[in-house]
């Protein structure tokens, strides 16, 4: 490991036994976060985690480096307020969306309404009240949002663990989506949106507190 360059780090497919078989971008960062190698390290939400080791293994072999230097910016974001799950989701959904496959649109489409829902009741808003971004791409593909309407409206069934299995599922979808559609950038499309699913992570980070402020003692003397 002392052989291992990370000042321009060459990023690889897929998991790795150690650095001399190849690296990820998330076993670059339990490297720097001095944790053991892993590519499930707990410096770093497992959400965003999971966006960053598809976005990985999505982006081709020539676009890969420039994800590099994104690492570091991963380590330490591991908030727990229940509103990262569906906004980071929800964030990859919407790059993915407009450009995926209609078969992915339906899938995607269903998570992103049910993610809304989520934060709706978190925010204490109404069922219906969408983010003004998702209904922009939901409005983007209107054969795919009336079925998801649809299919959630009549669904009896309980709401799936959305943290633990709709959302990984959804942004594993999202990511393979935009590198098999037919654009021109797939690679860029898919680091702006690793660039933004860090982002919104960051937002949910708690703010450190602030640092005590020194006593202060007043000076009494005494004439005799």
């Amino acid at each position: 490991m002392n052989n291992l360059d990370l000042s321009v780090p060459v990023l690889s497919r897929g998991k790795h036994r150690s650095p001399r078989k190849g690296a990820c971008f998330m076993e670059f960062a339990s490297y720097l976060a001095g944790e053991p190698w892993s590519d499930h390290p707990s410096c770093t939400h497992p959400l965003l985690a999971g966006v960053a080791r598809d976005v990985n293994d999505c982006t081709t072999d020539s676009g890969r480096s420039r994800l590099a230097p994104l690492i570091p910016s991963v380590i330490g974001l591991t908030p727990d307020d229940p509103h990262v799950v569906p906004r980071v989701t929800a964030r990859c959904i919407q790059h993915a969306l407009p450009v995926v496959s209609q078969e992915r649109q339906y899938i995607l489409a269903v998570a992103l309404l049910v993610g809304e829902k989520q934060l709706a009741l978190l925010d204490g808003r109404a069922p219906d009240d969408i983010e003004p971004a998702s209904l922009a791409v939901l409005e983007a593909v209107p054969s795919a949002t009336k079925w998801a309407r649809s299919f959630t409206a009549r669904s009896r069934r309980a709401t799936p663990d959305f943290a633990r299995r709709t959302a990984p599922r959804a942004v594993s979808c999202a990511v393979e989506g935009i590198s098999q559609a037919c654009v021109p950038d797939p690679d860029d499309r898919l680091y702006h949106l690793l660039l933004d699913a860090i982002a919104e992570t960051k937002a949910w980070v708690p703010a450190p507190a602030p640092a005590a402020e020194p006593v202060t003692r007043e000076v009494v003397r005494f004439t005799v």
